[in-house]
């Protein structure tokens, strides 16, 4: 779940080292990847948005085995009642497989449900979120599933984060996987509103645009604003999550946007407040 809308808990008896955390995040900066660093392919593809439906462009210059076939998605769900009570989830979508409704075929999902020690602390997102997704990320490694996300999308912000690394960035460095930042609200930082962006989008002369660079005071480009479908009144917000570009990000999710919100952060969302819902007694 993105830092702006993630639900925290009271934690009024514990205090937490934010320092350590601060130094954690810079040490991990170091090894961070901006630029396009994997050797799969992204498709090409028509979209019929108005029906949803997804068509792969036929390219005889491309087989089929350079393409990337399998994205993940991860998220956390709250309970209702506890707000340090989470459903984890990552699913992985076969983007290779389209179903007659026009929907990726999900290829693997798990979950785990988990009691957080930690409270949502702004800018520290990764380290109440993290482990467990890094744990379901590591059990199908060990379990060598030949469906292990060749990118990862995360409900969460990659650069774009009040110190330049946000959750996607922390996953994508941690598991040496590449990854995206999906977020539906926009941190401010460096000049950057929400209000701004979605002003900009509204304006007359941009009614046709459907994606305008984050590009704060300082010159830095921290990511993009998409609007993802015909429809979508609000942006998406995408990201540089590690080891891809943000021009290679921002293809593969109007690739994977069927809705607003692309696919596999989707599914991963639903999927999760499902499991939840059924098992949180098991607790």
């Amino acid at each position: 779940m993105e830092e702006e809308t993630s639900t925290s808990s009271s934690s009024d008896d514990q205090t937490f080292d934010t320092g350590s955390w601060i130094i954690a995040q810079d040490l991990l900066k170091r090894r961070l990847i901006l630029e396009d660093n994997f050797t799969w392919i992204i498709p090409t593809t028509t979209t019929t948005k108005s029906s949803s439906q997804f068509f792969v462009k036929e390219d005889d210059d491309i087989d089929s085995n350079e393409l990337i076939r399998y994205v993940g998605g991860v998220d956390l769900s709250f309970s209702k009642d506890d707000s340090s009570i989470a459903c984890a989830s990552i699913v992985v979508l076969d983007l290779l497989q389209i179903k007659n409704d026009g929907c990726f075929q999900v290829v693997y999902e798990d979950y785990k449900i988990v009691h957080l020690q930690i409270p949502y602390i702004p800018g520290f997102l990764a380290f109440r979120e993290a482990p467990v997704l890094l744990e379901l990320l590591e059990k199908m490694k060990h379990e060598c599933s030949p469906f292990y996300p060749q990118c990862l999308m995360v409900d969460g912000n990659g650069l774009l984060h009040p110190r330049g690394f946000g959750l996607a960035c922390f996953l994508g460095v941690t598991a040496d996987i590449p990854t995206i930042g999906i977020g539906k609200n926009l941190h401010h930082v460096d000049g950057l509103t929400q209000s701004g962006v979605r002003e900009f989008l509204e304006a007359e002369e941009n009614c046709s645009k459907d994606l305008i660079t984050l590009t704060g005071c300082s010159g830095r480009i921290w990511g993009a604003a998409l609007r993802s479908t015909n429809d979508s009144l609000k942006p998406i917000y995408v990201s540089i999550g590690h080891r891809i570009s943000l021009e290679s990000a921002i293809k593969l999710v109007r690739f994977t946007c069927k809705y607003r919100v692309p696919e596999p952060v989707r599914q991963a969302d639903i999927r999760s407040r499902n499991f939840l819902q059924k098992n949180q007694g098991i607790m």
